[in-house]
């Protein structure tokens, strides 16, 4: 097996002939890599269907994840191909000014250089994490969960076969297969090699990476989502949002954990959130509790703070917008929190009182998706503050150099 850090350094010598191509090239092996990786359809459900069979002790919800059929497959392809529109981002100029003795200074895109995604059960994450990657010039290492190894390694094969019919060297992308402890925290820790590292998964391997990591990471964090239906909601909107946030796929990071409902409209809203939350168990404050008896079991001091990633979810009756902004800053993880509302008021408090990486007005949660923002795809959903926050698409991959231009002035 390659060691961790041959896999590594394989990327880094190749990122160096991936930063001279231009944005063309670029898109051209995404495209390349998106019909690599439809055509590889059958040996990639093959290899799933390998660690399905072999996948133990996942919840339903990592079961999810892990899974790919035909359509989840055109929709990595098309993802890929969804990161090839976009603008390039590679050398754009950020901005510029000219100082007072001439000198031209201006700051434009460049790529981070080797990029560490380490993650668990998402072998979408794979074409998504590579495509972004690639396109914004940099390299990347993958580090996927033993349990999407041959998922991943059919992938991984798909790609790297695009990226080689279309000109560019295949090693840009790399696999680590060595899924055991050891080889994830030597990955954390390789200092000069890899730039950034990104993970993607559970509390357990966000905690190994907070102890563990020496280099530069964007963290991935948690999405403990709230939507708060205001006194002015229209229940026609906020009933079909609520829903499509909690049970479309209630298993990811964008899905509603804890709703909260204003004390005036309460004892209407309430049972009409029940009536569209058919086989979601909900988990209620006293009040609720009295509006509904039959739905809802008492909510524990951890159901508030609890990202349940099941059909489960949190109800909460609160006295004021004031008060559900508490709450939220209470319990919240940063990701993603909505305001159902008709008070242009409400709504511009809400917006700019929440700290959240978003921030929604009257539309469902799961639209914080790289994908459905416009920017192709994501590699993951930052919910720290620097340097990047929110969807990591590709301008979130990259830094700022600053190119200063003269005739030869020196400084007195």
């Amino acid at each position: 097996m390659v060691t961790v850090s041959e896999v590594a350094l394989e990327v880094k010598r190749s990122q160096r002939a991936l930063a001279r191509a231009s944005g063309a090239a670029r898109r051209k092996a995404l495209l390349a890599m998106a019909d690599a990786i439809a055509g590889a359809s059958s040996a990639i459900l093959t290899a799933n269907h390998e660690d399905m069979e072999a996948a133990s002790g996942l919840d339903p919800a990592q079961l999810d994840r892990l899974r790919l059929n035909p359509s989840r497959i055109e929709q990595m392809a098309e993802g890929v191909r969804g990161v090839a529109a976009q603008a390039d981002v590679v050398g754009a100029i950020v901005d510029g000014w000219v100082l007072g003795n001439g000198i031209r200074v201006k700051r434009v895109r460049v790529p981070l250089g080797v990029i560490g995604v380490i993650y668990e059960n998402r072998p979408n994450v794979t074409a998504d994490a590579s495509a972004l990657a690639l396109y914004s010039g940099n390299g990347i290492v993958l580090r996927g969960s033993s349990s999407a190894i041959n998922s991943n390694r059919a992938i991984v094969a798909a790609i790297r076969e695009g990226i080689t019919r279309a000109g560019l060297p295949a090693g840009v992308v790399g696999l680590i297969e060595d899924t055991s402890r050891e080889a994830a925290r030597e990955f954390m820790q390789l200092e000069g090699v890899i730039d950034c590292l990104i993970p993607r998964g559970g509390k357990a391997l966000l905690a190994s990476v907070r102890e563990s990591a020496t280099v530069p990471t964007i963290i991935d964090g948690d999405g403990n989502c709230h939507i708060y239906i205001d006194r002015s909601a229209d229940m026609e909107k906020a009933l079909p949002i609520v829903a499509n946030a909690k049970m479309q796929r209630p298993g990811v990071c964008n899905a509603v954990e804890t709703v909260l409902v204003h004390a005036d409209i309460a004892n209407e809203a309430v049972p009409l959130l029940a009536g569209v939350l058919a086989g979601v168990e909900i988990r209620g404050d006293k009040q609720v509790l009295e509006i509904i008896p039959e739905r809802a079991t008492l909510a524990s001091e951890a159901d508030w703070a609890t990202e349940f990633l099941s059909l489960v979810l949190a109800v909460r009756i609160v006295d004021s917008l004031d008060q559900a902004i508490e709450h939220i800053a209470t319990y919240g993880t940063g990701h993603s929190e909505a305001i159902i509302t008709e008070d242009i008021g409400s709504a511009g408090r809400f917006v700019k009182e929440v700290d959240a990486a978003a921030v929604l007005v009257n539309a469902s949660t799961r639209f914080v998706d790289g994908g459905q923002l416009g920017m192709g795809a994501e590699i993951g959903i930052s919910t720290q503050k620097l340097h990047a926050r929110g969807p990591l698409g590709a301008e979130q991959l990259t830094s700022v150099k600053f190119v200063i231009e003269g005739e030869g002035q020196v400084r007195s």
